[in-house]
């Protein structure tokens, strides 16, 4: 008996595992599961919070290091609502509402970049609101620490097998496990560079070496337009999950490319009117040494 249960377990780990056999478990610790996915989270998130500290020392922060704490939880909490929710309603509206307890068990993976972009957007609303704040300047800065999560994120998706890319016959092709035995695009790996390393470059020149942190709007534009542009582009050689496969064909677009032609054109605007908006830069009150 003992034998057959350890043969058993031993047979569905080796079914979740990644495509060069990392489990996507990192930590068991009992029942308690910790996933790549859910660490890719958690470093994106301290990472992000390093750098937008780094970034308020610089002269010309809309916020004060005292708002970044607040940020960081509202931030936090957008994600994860935002990324829950938008992947309901935009992926699989119609199984979530005939088994709605469903939406809670985000272990079981299911998140929008999209929805949690609407959803840290909304937390930064209310933030400067309270503080305030310059929303749109707030949302440049938040911008430039994006790209380190999309790229952890990207290649925890890699790492887990899913979200791949349809069948390729180039030297780039990797076989998924559950998705037989036919080599795919790393579609994963792509959105990685591209999402990530890329996007990060961009913004991290335009910050250090323009002035464009002056111009309320322009980082931020730059974000979503280039972030759209690499979905859009990747989606092409992405594969649609299953229960999407005739709404792409039916629209000749993917889910993914439909949600992105709105933060296209948006960043287009964004950054084509960014310096009508100059004039709304002003100086916050630096942090009492108390504060700190």
């Amino acid at each position: 008996m003992i034998s057959a249960l350890l043969t058993s377990m031993a047979t569905a780990t080796e079914a979740v595992r990644g495509p060069f056999g990392i489990n996507p478990i990192a930590l068991q610790l009992g029942p308690l599961a910790l996933r790549w996915y859910s660490l890719a989270y958690l470093f994106g998130i301290i990472i992000g919070w390093w750098y937008l500290l780094k970034l308020l020392r610089q002269p010309g922060a809309p916020m004060a290091r005292r708002h970044a704490d607040d940020l960081v939880f509202y931030a936090t909490l957008g994600v994860i609502l935002g990324g829950r929710l938008g992947y309901v309603l935009f992926y699989k509206p119609v199984e979530y509402f005939h088994n709605p307890v469903e939406i809670i068990r985000l272990w079981d993976g299911g998140m929008s970049f999209h929805g949690g972009v609407i959803g840290v957007s909304l937390g930064i609303l209310y933030m400067a609101w309270r503080q305030k704040l310059d929303w749109l300047r707030i949302h440049d800065y938040v911008a430039c620490c994006v790209p380190f999560g999309l790229f952890l994120g990207r290649i925890a998706n890699f790492v887990n097998g899913e979200l791949w890319g349809g069948p390729t016959a180039s030297a780039l092709g990797v076989v998924f496990p559950a998705a037989g035995s036919v080599p795919r695009h790393p579609s994963q790996l792509y959105e990685a560079a591209l999402e990530g390393v890329l996007l990060f470059l961009i913004l991290a020149w335009m910050f250090w070496r323009t002035r464009a942190r002056y111009l309320p709007g322009k980082l931020v534009g730059a974000f979503i337009l280039v972030y759209g542009l690499s979905r859009f582009a990747v989606e092409y050689v992405r594969e649609p999950d299953d229960h999407l496969v005739q709404f792409a064909a039916r629209t000749h677009l993917h889910m993914g490319q439909w949600l992105s032609l709105p933060m296209i054109i948006g960043g287009i605007y964004l950054i084509l009117t960014a310096s009508k908006r100059a004039s709304r830069v002003r100086t916050v009150p630096a942090d009492e040494p108390d504060a700190v």
